[in-house]
């Protein structure tokens, strides 16, 4: 009964997780949508879109994995691009683009992000 009931939460983890990924991701489309048509806006707004999306994708792709270490190899990817992501928000944001306030909820989602599949990829 114990790897049945393991086996549930771990399918359901992943299910959720691909849910709050793509969540993410959403949520990054909105904060783009509202950057202003500055050419260094539009160019950091692009890098942030493009990693934020990276993170989306890549854990989907993690999830599909042939093997350990191509699930190794996904989930490591998927950090880096959250990460990635994180980085360009700390650009919007300190270069007085979008407030801080408008990011501080998503910068705090990509961290989380970064953590548990950080400790995900720890124990695998």
């Amino acid at each position: 009964m114990d790897g049945v009931s393991s086996a549930s939460n771990k399918e359901e983890f992943i299910e959720e997780f691909k849910r709050r990924t793509k969540q993410y991701v959403l949520r990054s489309i909105k904060v783009f949508q509202a950057l202003p048509n500055t050419s260094e806006a539009q160019v950091i707004g692009k890098q942030f879109l493009r990693s934020a999306s990276s993170a989306g994708a890549n854990y989907r792709a993690a999830c599909r994995a042939r093997s350990k270490a191509e699930f190794y190899a996904k989930l490591s990817v998927t950090i880096e691009e959250a990460d990635e992501s994180l980085f360009w928000m700390e650009i919007l944001s300190e270069s007085e683009i979008i407030p801080y306030s408008r990011l501080e909820s998503l910068m705090n989602e990509a961290t989380e992000i970064v953590k548990v599949l950080s400790k995900a990829r720890k124990n695998t």
